[in-house]
């Protein structure tokens, strides 16, 4: 079995901000990116659980074949964009938790999940997205219509057109109406969302023999990824 799962909100109740609300209530019209880096992942993160079943024969009418799975990371070049139980310092490195007083560990809001938006901005489609699959267009030697749907794991809808843009740059231009995302009605669900989304489209009908499925699975904590061909059968 191959599954994944998110239990967020147990981190993100608005009890755990209170401490750091109250203290920096009036640095906050200063630094607004304060809001914009912890709070606004309690709207992008929600809960939820799937999982693969994976056997070496088809069962049912219709089963997926892995063709192949393919990882990449850029955590050798780029710091780390996700974290939590850790404050960034200012050349982009973490100061554990461990560093700071009882007190300032909920002044400071440390163990709650942030995120650099800036760095996730200016980074990850190019990092997750243009240069791997780059490389894999000429080692797996991808086509475009011989992909019949993409399954891209995004967090939110702002990034589909640069990933669409990036498909078009590096010459894998596979249109919307052959894109599957389910992020606008069962949110984004972190490690869980491929498994979800993948049976989302499979339960629908909507699945031929013969399709090929491209899964994009991409993570923002280190600019991880991951990409399966999937074939029906």
């Amino acid at each position: 079995m191959a599954t994944g799962s998110e239990l967020a909100s147990s981190g993100l109740r608005g009890e755990f901000y209170q401490p750091e609300t109250k203290a920096q209530l009036a640095a906050l019209e200063n630094t607004p990116q304060l809001a914009f880096e912890k709070d606004f992942l309690r709207w992008m993160l929600s809960d939820g659980a799937g999982a693969m079943l994976l056997e070496n024969a088809p069962r049912g009418p219709l089963s997926l074949r892995i063709e192949w799975i393919e990882l990449s990371s850029a955590a050798h070049e780029l710091p780390a964009c996700m974290y939590m139980g850790a404050e960034q310092n200012t050349d982009g490195t973490l100061a554990s938790w461990r560093n700071a007083t009882h007190a300032e560990w909920g002044q400071r809001s440390i163990f709650a999940v942030k995120q650099d938006v800036k760095l996730l901005n200016e980074h990850i489609v190019r990092a997750t997205l243009a240069e791997p699959l780059a490389a894999l267009i000429a080692k797996r030697a991808l086509q475009a219509d011989a992909i019949d749907w993409f399954l891209p794991h995004i967090s939110s809808m702002y990034f589909a057109d640069p990933v669409e843009q990036a498909l078009r740059d590096i010459g894998l231009p596979i249109p919307r109406s052959r894109w599957f995302t389910n992020l606008a009605t069962k949110g984004n669900t972190g490690s869980a969302s491929a498994y979800i989304m993948l049976d989302e489209l499979f339960r629908s009908g909507r699945i031929r023999r013969g399709q090929r499925l491209l899964m994009f699975v991409p993570e923002s904590g280190r600019f991880s990824s991951g990409f399966a061909m999937l074939e029906a059968v």
